[in-house]
């Protein structure tokens, strides 16, 4: 977004006598015309109008701007959950709950409310919970109030402000809020031509296993570029500026309780095309929940034994023998797994772990020299790799103090990979959803099992990418183009899961840590720690 292409629709053009550098104030009345100034214009527009009356003259400037290809700040998501009989959405997620608590503690009383203009305190004192107000709802002006019960913060109230509710001082610093608003981002490249659809690419340079190396990063941005989709890096700083894209492509680690996940759920509430999704990255992200899938729908899975603090060693050692290997829910890149020999060390990492999980999970142990990695996407295999062993090591990584050895990989053709292998994976992958997942496998005496199925899998340049070359990338891109043409659609079945339909063969929700799973009979109800 530039500020060239900012519109700022009021209801009376003197309710804001301030000039914002490359910034149009115009009526609202004005906009709605749709003079042929504005025909065609990929605007960014600041609705400072009252927008929480159903049909009213600000309702329509939103409702107008995203049916002329526009951005609307708020957008009608926001809009719609301004006019709700509930509080919005976003002020009851569990995040949002708990950095409350946190940002109020020491604020005396049982009530507090605060003005929030474009993410800052009018007061000027609680400028952080402001922030996360705005990121929850997108609105220029509101007024929230909060109320404690029970010890606790909670939302009591959400307002609209028209400019006319604030006096000329307050008004002076929404023209200050609104310049720092529309100029604090850099601007688009200026060879983007209007209506270019944007994909935001996050990513973390610090993050120690990134999925995506930084040649892999170019060759997603240069093949984007080619096929008319402008693709940009973002960080985790830029949650606000995801309204500026159509897609967002998470190559950066995820886990549920991790800026990530709420990154994904913003961009996916806003209508982003998102890959890899909230609900992807929920499932895959726990390894109890894929075990519990896997098993319900016989995909082939090596012999599991879910541990609980009642569960003690030696009915791990019956079912399983010895050595066999234990693993944290959440475990990724080889931590938080470990092989056993003895009953001792079972116990031992059986302690370690339960500690930090309330289930842990205990496999039985298979040696290979090779696990074969699939990458599937959207429904189909993208690529096959054999990830080799750590040299002297049980696992692709091995890490030792200050290092981290990695096995080789090896890029096969997929029709050149074993016709199991490839089935298997793909009918595991296509549980989980239609996003870009690696499904790690083994193959012993002629079967293969799976290991697990991952979100964001690794795709490198020089690795991944040894077979199909440019191609790997372009096809990625490619879906992403395709949907983001498409209708908007819930995001890989996650408004019907929370609704309580049936996906895979399961009811799943995500809430309060949880996953709750039950079966389509209604029986076999679980409740899963992620």
């Amino acid at each position: 977004m530039t500020s060239e292409n900012s519109l700022l629709v009021v209801n009376h053009p003197r309710e804001f006598p301030w000039a914002i550098t490359g910034a149009t104030v115009i009526s609202a009345r004005e906009y709605l015309a749709g003079t042929a100034h504005f025909e065609g214009r990929r605007a960014h527009v600041i609705n400072l109008c009252r927008h929480d009356r159903y049909q009213s003259r600000g309702y329509y400037v939103s409702l107008l701007a995203e049916a002329r290809g526009q951005r609307p700040l708020p957008d009608m998501k926001s809009v719609g959950d301004l006019q709700s009989t509930s509080h919005p959405t976003g002020f009851s997620r569990p995040e949002f709950v708990a950095a409350l608590q946190s940002l109020l503690h020491d604020q005396t009383g049982n009530e507090f409310t605060i003005d929030v203009i474009f993410g800052r305190d009018l007061a000027r004192r609680r400028d952080e919970l402001a922030q996360r107000i705005f990121q929850s709802l997108p609105a220029p002006l509101l007024r929230v109030s909060f109320e404690k019960v029970h010890g606790g913060w909670r939302t009591s109230r959400v307002q609209v402000l028209g400019l006319m509710d604030l006096n000329r001082a307050e008004r002076e610093f929404v023209a200050a809020a609104v310049n720092s608003y529309l100029h604090q981002r850099p601007s688009r490249p200026r060879n983007c031509s209007a209506g270019m659809p944007a994909l935001a690419i996050l990513y973390n340079e610090d993050e120690p296993d990134p999925p995506s190396n930084v040649e892999a990063l170019n060759c997603f941005i240069r093949l984007a570029n080619s096929r008319g989709l402008r693709a940009e890096i973002i960080g985790r700083g830029d949650r606000d500026r995801l309204a500026e894209f159509d897609g967002l492509f998470i190559r950066d680690t995820t886990r549920v309780n991790h800026y990530t996940y709420e990154m994904a759920r913003a961009a996916a509430d806003a209508g982003l095309v998102v890959i890899d999704d909230p609900d992807s990255i929920v499932r895959c992200t726990n390894k109890v929940f894929l075990n519990e899938l896997f098993v319900r729908h016989r995909v082939p899975i090596p012999k599991t034994v879910m541990v609980d603090p009642r569960t003690n060693a030696e009915t791990v050692v019956e079912q399983l023998g010895l050595p066999c290997v234990v693993k944290r829910p959440d475990s990724a890149f080889s931590l938080g797994v470990f092989k056993v020999e003895t009953i001792d060390a079972l116990e031992d990492a059986l302690a370690s772990l339960l500690g930090q999980s309330e289930l842990v999970l205990a496999q039985e142990w298979f040696p290979t020299s090779f696990d074969w990695r699939v990458g599937v996407l959207d429904r189909r295999a993208l690529y096959v790799c054999k990830y080799f062993m750590a040299p002297g090591h049980w696992q692709v990584v091995k890490r030792e103090p200050q290092r981290k050895l990695e096995g080789s990989t090896e890029t096969v053709a997929v029709g050149e990979a074993p016709e199991a292998v490839v089935k298997t994976a793909v009918r595991a992958a296509n549980l989980i959803g239609d996003g870009l997942y690696g499904v790690d496998l083994k193959e012993v005496d002629g079967k293969c099992y799976v290991m697990e199925v991952n979100d964001n899998p690794n795709i490198d340049a020089g690795n991944e990418d040894a077979v199909l070359k440019d191609a790997l990338y372009r096809e990625i891109i490619g879906v992403f183009l395709r949907r983001i043409g498409e209708p908007a659609r819930p995001h890989n079945g996650h408004d019907e899961a929370r609704t309580g339909n049936w996906q895979n063969g399961m009811a799943i929700k995500y809430e309060g840590g949880e996953i709750a799973a039950k079966d389509s009979e209604g029986s076999d109800s679980r409740r899963i720690p992620v």
